[in-house]
């Protein structure tokens, strides 16, 4: 095994958005956030749909009026209670929200500052919560975020306004810079953003969570359960390949950014210890998903995002929805 202090090399003269993603490409992207919809109509061969397909509950109900029963009115909206104090049925009446609420709870912490082949994990969370966003927006609801990295976590209300997206995209744009600077991993800190994402998201909202599931255990099982109670839930994992299964080769070179050493992934031993590490580190994520029945879209950092969604989505390549 051997260390050696990494290669510095002159800045480019623009941003490697593989890297820490710029406002401009996140800016961008609202151009090409087309052909997919986290509505609850979906395409059958959409991972949303069939038994998932149930839970999006669409766009919540306000209460409008209370009135006299009439017939045919659904007799599950009587109002027992005014029923038996006037003697006469009343129905309580609801008028579906033009607007639903969708929040992004969006990952940002060092362990998402891998890469190993195309782009680091944050850039790839960061593109796919921006065509979110613009999706969103695009379909007339309200769009708000939980943005977190290691120590803090910021919170957009949602709104339908692209002023509310820009200020989401300038957050990620930020988060995405500071990983580059060298972060201590606080693997604590998922559950603590999951407290605060709890404290705002109330009932019939949409929560979709961007990330690598670092840092989940039994409390972000609990915390899962109370929030998918009374809203719904997709996450969006977002992995490298080499995250999975460690390189076959006599040679590999693994950089923090500053110091970088080389082993070797011929080692069978190393390579198992690898594999069962990813495993755990994933396992409790997966599994509270599964249990709850909630969906679950796999992203790689290697193929566009767009077109991974798309294809999860249901939707044909090139569609426009």
């Amino acid at each position: 095994m051997k260390w050696f202090k990494g290669i510095n090399q002159e800045a480019d003269s623009e941003q490697d958005d593989r890297v820490a993603v710029s406002l401009a490409r996140l800016r961008a992207l609202e151009f090409t956030a087309r052909g997919f919809s986290f509505l609850p109509r979906q395409p059958v061969n959409s991972i949303l749909s069939g038994r998932h397909g149930s839970r999006l509950r669409g766009r919540g109900l306000n209460f409008e009026e209370l009135r006299h029963y009439r017939p045919g009115d659904d007799i599950r909206t009587m109002d027992w209670k005014v029923t038996n104090r006037t003697g006469k049925p009343h129905v309580r009446v609801y008028t579906e929200e033009k607007e639903r609420q969708i929040f992004l709870f969006v990952d940002q912490r060092v362990s998402m500052y891998f890469g190993s082949e195309h782009a680091m994990k944050s850039a790839v969370a960061a593109e796919i919560a921006a065509l979110a966003a613009w999706r969103v927006l695009g379909s007339g609801d309200r769009v708000g975020a939980l943005i977190f990295d290691d120590q803090n976590s910021y919170y957009f209300k949602p709104q339908r306004s692209r002023e509310t997206v820009f200020n989401i995209l300038k957050r990620l744009e930020k988060t995405n810079a500071a990983l580059s600077s060298g972060c201590q991993a606080n693997a604590e800190q998922f559950n603590e953003a999951f407290d605060v994402l709890l404290r705002y998201v109330k009932h019939d909202a949409l929560v979709i969570y961007i990330g690598d599931g670092f840092g989940w255990n039994e409390q972000s099982d609990e915390k899962l359960k109370r929030l998918s109670i009374k809203n719904d839930v997709i996450a969006i994992k977002v992995f490298d390949r080499a995250e999975q299964e460690l390189p076959n080769l006599q040679e590999l070179v693994v950089s923090d950014g500053e110091m970088q050493i080389i082993v070797s992934g011929t080692h069978q031993q190393l390579q198992s210890r690898f594999e069962d590490s990813y495993l755990n580190h994933v396992k409790h994520m997966s599994d509270a998903l599964e249990r709850f029945g909630l969906p679950l879209i796999e992203i790689n950092t290697v193929d566009d995002p767009l077109r991974q969604l798309l294809i999860a989505l249901g939707s044909k390549i090139g569609a426009k929805i």
